[in-house]
């Protein structure tokens, strides 16, 4: 009679979980399009606050070129065109914060000057680190454009550690975590401008209704 009890239990403990496990299928099927889709226009919303539409023709989301950093990784640069030629490139860059990776989206014309630059992701302290956010201040917007050069290399820190750019009161791990970032991504784009420069779009002259709808824009 126990080995009976045990097995009818058993029976419905695998059907329960069988049914839990269809369920977590079928969610995940409902949504999929629905995340890929969000995950799309937030990229699309960053590409746009780092690379003006006035400069570019081309849909950024598809004209990508795929590039290797120092430490190996791959990068997906977003490269922007008019009328053929390149204007300015857009990708992410990141350096360790206070609580984690801070990731930023730079970007940088063919001068090397930076365009735009915007956190896309942190875990810094509320209220303090979270001063990196577009939303939260104007920190990030003096970053617009600057260079290497401009300032000189060894200013490109935090005033706490000799260069120029301000730290926040009681955090200064995530402003500096962020100047590092800016600083090696304009580096990442000087090693690999001429690469850049040379991309050819593949879908120049959008414009009008045809460039709202590569660009997920809506009036």
């Amino acid at each position: 009679m126990s080995s009976q009890r045990t097995l009818i239990h058993g029976l419905i403990l695998g059907a329960f979980c069988l049914g839990f496990g269809m369920l977590l299928v079928m969610t995940n099927a409902f949504t999929v399009d629905d995340i890929a889709q969000r995950a799309l226009e937030d990229r699309q919303n960053s590409l746009k606050q780092v690379i003006p539409d006035s400069i570019h023709d081309n849909n950024l989301a598809t004209d990508t070129l795929t590039l290797k950093s120092d430490q190996g990784n791959e990068v997906v640069a977003y490269v922007a065109t008019r009328e053929g030629k390149v204007t300015g490139v857009a990708f992410e860059t990141s350096s360790p914060g206070y609580s984690g990776a801070i990731k930023v989206m730079l970007g940088v014309d063919p001068e090397g000057k930076i365009l735009g630059a915007r956190v896309l992701s942190h875990k810094e302290t509320p209220g303090l680190g979270d001063k990196i956010e577009v939303k939260k201040g104007d920190w990030i917007l003096r970053f617009t454009g600057l260079s290497i050069g401009n300032p000189p290399l060894d200013k490109w820190k935090v005033k706490k550690d000799g260069g120029q750019f301000d730290q926040f009161a009681g955090a200064t791990i995530t402003p500096r975590a962020v100047v590092k970032a800016i600083r090696e991504g304009l580096q990442f784009f000087d090693a690999n401008k001429a690469r850049m420069m040379e991309f050819k779009s593949s879908n120049t002259a959008v414009s009008g209704a045809g460039k709202a709808a590569a660009t997920g824009e809506t009036k």
